[in-house]
């Protein structure tokens, strides 16, 4: 499928890619929630459109403004842009139900949607979510020194273990972070949640899995820890995971 282009009046056009459902039957679509500077061509985000397309499901996979090749500044995002982002793709090519599979930051995100909205999400899978990311980039790895910088320039640079470039962190996010922040104050979802999660994850500890776990009420909340996986869940065996864990969920449909 060709990369295709969501118009929005005043806000950037968001690229995302959609396979159709081989029927029309009542499944879910699937919806892909990418990391922070991450794209749709990553190796989950095409693992689940070749995965979909085999079994029938209707699958979508996107760019966050300011990613990929989707339209925007990716210093100007915040949590809640890009959770706009996801929601206008979910509103404008979606028509039913969907399950949402959020890797990292998409995670945190997934999470989001499904508690505005709980009619139409029927399950969600993070992937080593990272919700409350910003917080904890702030309190845990930004020196005094960086700190400054932010208040006084709006920016600062955090060295990046997956590129030569450092991520540019800008007040804007850590600020709007703050108000979609959880896991202080818990969260009601109806959806079952099914959280994968590595144990040799650098980025965002297995503990966080297990904090989620704890404070979402209102539904199961099952966690699949992997002992050798790190942040990427992307290896031939972490993937299979992923695909049990989808389909299963599908399957309950």
């Amino acid at each position: 499928m060709d990369i295709q282009y969501l118009k929005r009046d005043g806000k950037p056009d968001i690229a995302y890619r959609k396979t159709v459902a081989a029927d029309e039957a009542d499944a879910p679509i699937v919806v892909f929630c990418g990391g922070f500077r991450s794209d749709m061509e990553g190796t989950k985000a095409v693992f689940l459109e070749e995965l979909c397309k085999a079994e029938g499901y209707g699958y979508i996979r996107f760019d966050y403004s300011g990613h990929g090749q989707s339209g925007g500044i990716f210093e100007e995002g915040t949590i809640s842009q890009w959770k706009d982002d996801a929601l206008s793709v979910i509103d404008t090519l979606t028509g039913g139900k969907i399950v949402l599979v959020g890797s990292s930051m998409g995670g945190w995100i997934s999470f989001l949607i499904a508690r505005e909205r709980p009619d139409i999400v029927h399950g969600l899978i993070g992937l080593a979510a990272a919700p409350d990311f910003s917080r904890e980039m702030y309190s845990e790895n930004f020196s005094e020194d960086m700190r400054v910088e932010l208040q006084e320039t709006g920016r600062t640079y955090l060295p990046n273990d997956y590129s030569d470039e450092p991520y540019i962190i800008t007040r804007d996010l850590i600020e709007d972070g703050e108000k979609n922040c959880f896991l202080d104050k818990g969260m009601a979802l109806s959806c079952p949640v099914n959280l994968i999660q590595g144990k040799k994850d650098r980025d965002v500890p297995w503990k966080v899995a297990q904090r989620i776990q704890e404070v979402i009420s209102g539904t199961d909340v099952k966690v699949t820890y992997l002992d050798n996986a790190d942040h990427r869940l992307s290896a031939p065996d972490e993937l299979a995971v992923l695909k049990e864990e989808l389909t299963a969920m599908l399957d309950k449909n």
